[in-house]
């Protein structure tokens, strides 16, 4: 059986999803948010806790979770991208 990744999606104007389990390179998660459910492709190892990106964010975008910006991308992060200190500057 291929395994699956699950998100959840706390705000709708977040861009990043929260991971709630472990997910590897190429495995498919389902996003769970407010409006129902969809799925999307995994670019990278994604542990559980940690950001996945909803959409592409361009590089000096803000990055969006809780519905309040928690930073700027450093560079392109793609769809199903993990989003952590290598590519978002925390504003924090």
């Amino acid at each position: 059986m291929k395994k699956v990744g699950r998100a959840i999606v706390l705000h709708e104007r977040d861009n990043v999803a929260t991971m709630l389990n472990d997910v590897d390179s190429g495995e498919e998660i389902e996003v769970i948010s407010q409006h129902g459910t969809f799925k999307i492709k995994a670019l990278n190892r994604i542990p559980f806790g940690h950001k996945v990106s909803l959409r592409v964010i361009r590089k000096g975008e803000r990055v969006v979770k809780y519905g309040e910006v928690i930073g700027v991308a450093v560079k392109n992060i793609q769809k199903g991208e993990h989003v952590h200190v290598h590519n978002l500057k925390s504003m924090f």
